[in-house]
């Protein structure tokens, strides 16, 4: 996301495990488009898919469903479909197989815009065997969880005691955002997830397995426990992990608190929300939490052409105070949040999130995490309608790449 204020952010998921199952409850009119779903419609989406080959996504989505013939196949077939997505734009990113078009491989926009038209067909789907609203937010969900990677984390086994195993990372990224001000964004968290998943990279202290999710720009998607859900499985066996946005222009912050508070700018569905960050069991809720990656190390690192810095300022409301303030050095005592380094939108958020759900699992003495933002991904000056242009495709290939190296920093310090 863009950083600071304005950072980063699924379908409402406020369902339960036990929705998988077929319900049995009357057939509902198919569901009304969403404003991101709505934006499809427009030129720059469409010339995306187009360039990329994607445009295909959807039709052959739709004929997948409406062979379905019940509510258990139709789910099978959007879990099919929503993981083959996945896979298919990470090989795309990768350079495995067909590029299928002339925009550039490593483009994070055509998985983002593609997403949308399944979920746009599958909101409009209405079988003849019906299916209830309930059994729709389902389908919905698990495409939107198998669409974005978190169903396919594989993270390696555990070193036994005295073995030297791979270490285990995981990375998060998130959709492209703000696209009422540039329908053309392009999300280089996102990018960089899909760069890295599956990947091996060399650190100071051997090769690490890289394992990636993708998560939306929606504030009540969070709200509904999609980042705990999604992570809750993996983080105690992993050996490092970072959750990444976009943040300010020309340079790269490894944020080192994060608040409990929203900011209420608008996410993808042009819907805000202010407040304290909703969490299961409140009353022991804490106002800050704290990385816990190698932040000195990683600053002072070569990691690459843009600067990197440790960013310990936070807005916060004193103890016994009523004012917002700035603290440079991190929170007073008592305070209560209202930004944290990296702002009050869903990059501070999913940071706040996760490293809540690590101390709340136990692991914060012992799992290195946090947040790192990248520089704004820009396009050329002047250039106000194409959706690549030359610098644009610089600047986020080495914006990807010290992403790798940030992490292979992080995760190479013993």
């Amino acid at each position: 996301m863009t950083g600071i204020g304005v950072q980063i952010g699924g379908v409402a998921l406020a369902l339960v495990a036990g929705l998988a199952a077929p319900v049995a409850a009357a057939a509902d009119a198919p569901a009304a488009t969403t404003v991101e779903e709505e934006r499809l419609d427009r030129a720059v989406p469409r010339e995306i898919l187009r360039r990329s080959g994607f445009d295909a996504v959807t039709p052959a989505f739709a004929r997948a469903l409406d062979r379905a013939d019940s509510y258990a196949q139709a789910r099978r077939t959007v879990v099919r479909q929503g993981s083959a997505l996945w896979r298919r734009t990470v090989d795309r990113v990768q350079g495995r197989g067909p590029a299928r078009g002339d925009l550039p491989r490593d483009d994070d926009r055509p998985l983002y815009w593609a997403r949308l038209g399944m979920t746009r067909e599958l909101r409009g789907w209405d079988p003849e065997f019906g299916v209830s609203e309930r059994q729709r937010a389902a389908l919905l969900e698990a495409l939107e969880r198998t669409s974005r990677g978190q169903d396919d984390i594989r993270l390696p086994r555990k070193a036994e005691p005295g073995e030297k195993g791979l270490k285990r990372v995981l990375v998060t990224g998130f959709d492209p955002f703000t696209l009422d001000r540039d329908i053309r964004i392009s999300n280089p968290s996102g990018a960089a997830a899909l760069a890295l998943d599956g990947t091996v990279i060399e650190t100071a202290d051997g090769p690490a397995r890289v394992e990636t999710a993708v998560f939306p720009v929606r504030w009540d998607d969070f709200a509904a426990g999609e980042v705990e859900r999604a992570l809750r499985p993996y983080l105690p066996r992993a050996d490092l992990f970072t959750t990444v946005s976009q943040g300010r222009v020309g340079r790269f912050d490894v944020e080192r608190t994060n608040g409990a508070w929203r900011g209420g700018f608008a996410d993808n569905e042009n819907v805000e929300r202010t407040g304290v960050v909703p969490v299961a069991d409140p009353a022991t809720q804490p106002q800050w939490t704290t990385t816990t990656l190698p932040y000195a190390e990683i600053v002072a690192a070569d990691t690459g052409r843009f600067p990197v810095y440790d960013n310990t300022s936070v807005t916060e409301v004193p103890a016994g105070g009523t004012a917002s303030v700035v603290r440079p050095d991190g929170p007073t005592p008592g305070s209560a949040a209202r930004a944290g380094g990296g702002g009050d939108y869903l990059s501070n958020e999913i940071a706040y999130r996760v490293t809540l759900l690590r101390d709340r699992l136990g692991l914060g003495g012992s799992l290195p995490g946090g947040h790192v933002h990248t520089p704004v991904l820009q396009f050329a000056a002047g250039n106000t309608t194409e959706v690549v242009d030359d610098e644009f495709v610089r600047n986020r290939g080495d914006i990807v790449a010290q992403v790798r190296e940030v992490v292979a920093v992080a995760a190479g310090v013993g």
